[in-house]
């Protein structure tokens, strides 16, 4: 296999959750450069019209299903279906997720479970569903889509913070238990990404300077700017190809050097 054979993603079948916009549909679309078929699901039909219309415009011919991911049943359907209709799926990226900017001793624990539901319980039902057929195909690639709070802490991020470090454990373990039958599963976890969820902490002030938000991410990151969505795509197709196959149990950050960085000094 020559070099870039070994980022091929030709042939493959490649299921993104929540990938309707944002971060996941980057990543899809990463992966489709690379020749893989696409596949997607979001938790409600008009989201997966709208993905299933933005994948088009990009040329892009995916399939996308309404599937709750924190239902163990409705995900067991939608792979079934899946691979009836589309093939066996060889990539996994776990990327659907929530997150509730609450101080911790204000947050009901009906929403920490909320969260802890949606961004780990999640993850592992879709894992444990597509390992089977993984293992008899005889090779297979997840992803989880961990964060930098799988490393650190931040006020009002305790439930987020707590799934995603839990998300990292879970990648690692998976790796652990399934590495023997070629199954790698790694995680990104991506910096403070310019998505139009962040655009209103990047907003210009009325006096034209930058959003206190905005300041605080500059001078915490040596890359000095926001990621883009796009440069998730380089790191998750290297993970979902064959260039990747003895990389396993290992977050890749994708922050802009934040984890490695102390700060400027006052």
């Amino acid at each position: 296999m020559n070099f870039a054979e070994q980022f091929s993603l030709s042939g493959k079948v490649a299921l993104v959750t929540g990938a309707s916009y944002g971060i996941g549909f980057a990543i899809a679309e990463a992966m489709a450069s690379a020749g893989a078929t696409i596949v997607f699901n979001d938790i409600r039909q008009e989201l997966v019209d709208k993905g299933l219309e933005a994948y088009k415009a990009k040329g892009i011919d995916a399939k996308g299903y309404v599937c709750d991911v924190t239902n163990e049943e409705q995900v067991n359907e939608l792979i079934a279906e899946i691979e009836k209709e589309v093939g066996v799926i060889d990539i996994l990226v776990n990327n659907a997720g929530i997150i509730k900017r609450i101080p911790m001793c204000e947050m009901s624990a009906a929403e920490f479970r909320q969260v802890i539901d949606v961004d780990l319980n999640a993850p592992f039902i879709m894992a444990k569903a597509v390992i089977p057929s993984m293992i008899k195909k005889g090779h297979g690639k997840i992803i989880n889509i961990c964060s930098m709070m799988s490393e650190l802490g931040r006020e009002t991020v305790s439930a987020y913070a707590a799934a995603k470090g839990g998300l990292k454990m879970l990648t690692k373990n998976i790796a652990s238990e399934y590495g023997k039958y070629n199954i790698q599963c790694n995680g990104i976890g991506p910096g403070y990404i310019a998505t139009p969820q962040t655009a209103p902490l990047r907003e210009t002030q009325a006096d034209g300077s930058r959003h206190p938000f905005d300041s605080f991410i500059i001078a915490k990151t040596p890359a000095e700017r926001w990621g883009d969505p796009e440069d998730l795509g380089g790191p998750a197709v290297f993970l979902a190809s064959d260039a990747s196959n003895f990389v396993n149990g290992h977050i890749l950050y994708v922050d802009g050097g934040i984890l490695a960085y102390i700060g400027k000094q006052p």
